[in-house]
């Protein structure tokens, strides 16, 4: 059995309704109060994990001390050297390279 939802009344810019309507039209979402629903349910997951990491970062500081801009730096760093690209170039080359590349000249 379906739990009971409350009705409510908001208003929202018109550009989100034609893309909550479009969504529907398309099927990605069965009507515009679920696609609406999703969105809030998305919207309060991700503030319950902002919260989340804001109570474990307060923590690890109430033990180790604030973190510093220098250490954000460094650790930024090391998850960009750390980090796999999946799509995209890694490096600027140029279309006629990357034709190069394609047929095997490089």
């Amino acid at each position: 059995m379906t739990r009971r939802k409350d009705r409510l009344t908001v208003t929202v810019d018109p550009a989100l309704v034609r893309a909550g309507t479009q969504a529907v039209a398309a099927g990605r979402a069965e009507s515009l109060s679920a696609w609406v629903n999703l969105a809030l349910a998305e919207r309060a997951a991700k503030e319950r994990r902002l919260r989340t990491l804001g109570e474990a970062i307060t923590a690890y500081e109430s033990e180790f001390g604030a973190i510093s801009s220098t250490e954000l730096i460094a650790q930024e760093r090391a998850d960009r050297e750390a980090a796999r690209v999946v799509r995209g170039a890694t490096r600027k080359t140029t279309s006629k390279s990357r034709h190069a590349r394609r047929r095997g000249v490089a």
